[in-house]
Formats: structure tokens, sequence, C-alpha cells
């Protein structure tokens, strides 16, 4: 199925998922004329939570991350192909976890550890389908992932275990403390890339009615300490400040409106030595 937005083209493909055996939706916005600069390879942005970032009709809050108005409005960004996975609604918050979260106000609930399973779908199933079946520059450098919330953890995990693979993250209102402990001591004993290109981006008034259940406390301030975390311990792990970008953004709240506003910035930066390479 192909839909043409003025001069975006976007298809859609359905992917089996290996541990569910289900197909998964998965749609390629292509840049201006793709099909016309046949000679042209592009970089890859892949977005998780792919019924949030391209209209606002399906996505869950009722605003979308307006990908396509990012692109068409911000012209000096470079060209890239972008990926939208979908996430699987009900076990959305087991897929984008790397480990298991038990700590909640809610008895017996639990949830977490399927990231991993999720990870290697999006790497040894969508990434080389993409690669295969479109032009891109499958290079770790030309290779970026872009997520928030539990999309953002998500990202987090795949940004050092394919570290190789993926030179590029967005992370945005990461929920990483969540289970901060176990990515602390995960990171701890890798060495990052220093060459790793990641923006991070907080508001100063997140938290969702699903977070209330899960934490009690200052939920707001546990969002700011974890993206600061993890800006400090890229740092220790080796990556360069050059490429490091965080933008903590007062007043914001916890959704696709501020993350919208700040897509171009980090496209921006991701994409800012693409031209060069």
């Amino acid at each position: 199925m192909n839909k043409s937005y003025f001069y975006l083209e976007m298809k859609t493909h359905e992917l089996v998922v290996p541990y569910t055996k289900q197909k998964r939706r998965v749609r390629v916005l292509l840049p201006k004329n793709y099909a016309q600069d046949t000679k042209q390879s592009y970089p890859v942005v892949y977005f998780h939570d792919g019924q949030n970032v391209l209209y606002s009709k399906e996505s869950f809050s009722g605003h979308s991350w307006k990908v396509i108005p990012a692109i068409k409005r911000n012209p000096d960004i470079e060209k890239m192909i972008v990926v939208a996975i979908d996430n699987d609604g009900l076990q959305r918050m087991n897929e984008y976890s790397a480990w298991k979260y038990q700590e909640s106000n809610i008895p017996g609930m639990q949830f977490g550890g399927k990231g991993t399973e999720y990870a290697e779908f999006v790497m040894e199933v969508v990434k080389p389908f993409i690669d295969q079946h479109y032009r891109t520059k499958s290079d770790r450098l030309h290779t970026a992932m872009i997520g928030s919330s539990l999309g953002g953890n998500i990202s987090q995990f795949m940004g050092v275990e394919y570290q190789d693979q993926i030179g590029c993250l967005g992370i945005f209102s990461s929920a990483n403390w969540l289970h901060q402990e176990a990515f602390d001591r995960y990171l701890e004993r890798k060495k990052l890339h220093s060459d790793q290109r990641i923006y991070i981006y907080v508001g100063t008034e997140e938290a969702d009615d699903t977070d209330r259940t899960l934490m009690a406390g200052n939920i707001k301030q546990a969002y700011i300490d974890s993206s600061l975390s993890y800006f400090r311990q890229l740092i220790l792990s080796g990556v360069d400040l050059e490429n490091l970008f965080i933008r903590i953004q007062s007043g914001a709240v916890h959704n696709e409106i501020a993350w919208a506003e700040n897509l171009p910035g980090c496209l921006r930066f991701i994409s800012e030595k693409w031209s060069l390479k």
C-alpha cells in the first residue's frame, strides 16, 4: 500500500515478529524525489510507537510526533528514510523494557523483560528488510533510533547493545527510572563508541496516569534525575561530550505535543555529521 504526501511517499509492510508469530505493521516514509534520485542512498531513522509518529487521529494521545511536517518544514535537515514500527498495544510495556519491573502500587502487577526479544526483531528482521528493499546507508553512523517514554527506554538499551549498528539516538522523556539500577549496572560494564550521537530530552512536568500507578513519590523529579544520570553515564562510558545534547524543557509535560516540538532539533542534531560522511 502506497500513500503520497505531496513529495513524500509512504509504504506499508507487515513483518512477522518471531516470538509472537504475528504480523507487525512497519511503515516507511521516503524522502523527496526518492524514486527519481536512483543513485542516492539515505540514512535511516527508526521510530518505536509507530502509531503515534505519523497521524494524530491514530495516536494514543490524540496528537502525533508530526514527522511529516517536521521534514517538510525544515528543508535544512538532511534527507532520510523514516521507519515507524508499531507497538503491540497491551504488550507494549513488556516489549519496551529489557528488565522486569515489579515495584508497583498495584498488587501483583509486573511487566517487562521482553525488550531483548523486541530489539532482536528490530535489528534482525526489520533493519535487514529495510536495507534490502530500500536504498539505505546501512552503516552505524547513518542509523538512528528514536523513542519516547518506554520507547526511550528500549532505545537506550538498543543503543548500548547494538552500538556497532546504531550510531544515533533520540531519547525523549525516558522512563528509565522504572529499572534504573538494572540499566546502570548494565551500562557500567560497557565501553561505548566515542562518536555515538545522542539527543536527550526531558520536561520538568513529566508523568502520566500510568506512571502514578507504578511509583509513589516525585515522578517529575525521577524523570529529570534519570535523564541526567544517563547523560553522565554516557560520558563515563566514553561518548565525547560534543556528541551529546541534553534539553530540559521547563513546563513541558509527558506527551506527543512536546516531543513533536523538539523533534526537528533532535533530527538536526543527530544528522549534523551525515553530510560529512
